[in-house]
């Protein structure tokens, strides 16, 4: 039996909002079973995407009958003012009898505003996330969460991680093995926890300028868990340690043991939410110890690792952890 989505589009949609889901589900259904994807608008017909190309044969929630899961997609223009009648009466009569309700990116703001996800935890695109949780206030926000389940609602962060949010529904519908084969069809990282950071240390970290930190940047994350002490690292770059120090402080405004804590930190995050235990996560992860584990997660998350993982972890995860 096909599983019958509603995907809910407006003027202004952005386009990948709506193609990467719809690509997770097309090889679905290849691969395990149909997904029948019904294009929803407040107007039905043609709308343009905020990209330019249009999305043609799109009907009205009242046309579009019952669906087992609603999904609505983003746009910057939902973040910037209140969204119009029409749109949330096309997702408040979805929405109703649907099995899941789920939102790319800024369609958060949808389910916030008809207060769907008052009291529980939700995410949107980290730019907008202040925006969210003053719109919204009754709304717990996740703002650096790559997509969060509360109950039946699935919200995820911006633009990419609606594929990552498609590769779990999918992985509800037809299990880890299938989800797997999809993201490797796509090329896409094998569905990103949803408790992933929205920015990893990789991705914040400044451009250095100098070569020399360059490539001391490069090495500590290809293998987080080598000596990368300050004498060690001074060492393999033939600079003294207060050299060194004053290169990060100047170039990357931190120190270099807190930098490579944050490496750290990140990795033993994937980790966990992988399905590894705390001592494997500490091991795997250059942090070394259950305790240092901790001690680095209370410090920079406010959490235990156990705690984390079981608040993000998504389905078809690792063995339960014990503190």
């Amino acid at each position: 039996m096909a599983h019958r989505m509603g995907l809910v589009v407006f003027e202004g949609v952005t386009l990948l909002d709506v193609s990467g889901p719809s690509e997770v589900l097309h090889q679905a259904g290849r691969l395990a079973g149909p997904y029948e994807l019904v294009l929803v608008s407040p107007a039905g017909g043609t709308v343009t995407s905020s990209a330019g190309p249009a999305l043609s044969g799109t009907v009205t929630a009242a046309d579009a009958g019952p669906v087992d899961t609603v999904l609505v997609a983003g746009g910057d223009r939902l973040a910037e003012r209140p969204v119009e009648e029409e749109l949330l009466a096309s997702v408040r009569a979805l929405a109703g009898p649907a099995r899941r309700v789920a939102s790319v990116c800024t369609g958060a703001f949808v389910l916030g505003e008809l207060g769907l996800l008052d009291g529980r935890r939700a995410t949107t695109h980290w730019r907008h996330a202040a925006a969210f949780a003053r719109r919204c206030p009754r709304v717990r926000v996740e703002p650096d969460a790559i997509h969060v389940r509360d109950g039946r609602y699935l919200t995820s962060a911006g633009i990419s991680a609606g594929i990552d949010l498609a590769l779990a529904l999918v992985e509800e519908d037809h299990g880890a093995g299938v989800a797997r084969d999809i993201a490797r069809e796509l090329v896409v990282f094998m569905q990103r926890p949803g408790g992933q950071s929205q920015f990893s240390t990789a991705i914040t970290t400044p451009p250095a300028r100098s070569d020399l930190l360059r490539g001391l940047i490069a090495s500590v994350l290809a293998d987080p868990t080598a000596d990368h002490s300050l004498p060690s690292l001074a060492a393999s770059a033939a600079v003294s340690p207060r050299h060194l120090a004053r290169l990060f402080r100047a170039e990357l405004d931190t120190t270099p043991a807190r930098w490579v804590e944050r490496v750290r930190l990140d990795r033993a995050r994937q980790l966990l939410l992988e399905g590894h235990s705390v001592t494997s996560a500490a091991h795997r992860s250059g942090l070394g110890t259950d305790e240092t584990l901790r001690r680095v997660f209370a410090r920079h998350l406010g959490t235990t690792p156990t705690h984390y993982r079981r608040r993000f972890a998504t389905t078809g995860g690792g063995s339960q952890l014990e503190e």
